[in-house]
């Protein structure tokens, strides 16, 4: 019975990606537990980082510095800690693809 449920939690596991890559709003989705500090869709206001029309190589690079704590922060480098790398990848995608509003 151990062994079936091992399997069970195996093959879950493993099917997570798939699901990820199903959902076309996942990036969406994620993206928006940032409106809070840096916008709707990106567009911050007021000290906030733009992240709207920013290269999402530069987006996974600033989030690589939080996480190694190269660049300090008062919430973002536990942000950063909380979301894989295949999640920023979808969050960095989304917010390069919106327009940045001036």
């Amino acid at each position: 019975m151990k062994q079936v449920s091992r399997l069970a939690a195996g093959l879950l596991v493993a099917a997570a990606p798939l699901v990820q890559a199903q959902d076309a709003n996942l990036g969406r989705n994620l993206a928006a537990a940032c409106a809070n500090c840096h916008g709707t869709n990106g567009n911050a206001r007021g000290d906030s980082k733009q992240l709207a029309g920013v290269p999402a190589e530069k987006i996974l690079a600033a989030i690589a510095d939080f996480k190694s704590g190269a660049q300090p922060a008062t919430i973002m480098h536990q942000i950063a800690k909380g979301y894989t790398d295949d999640q920023f990848k979808l969050i960095a995608a989304y917010f390069s693809a919106q327009p940045a509003k001036k």
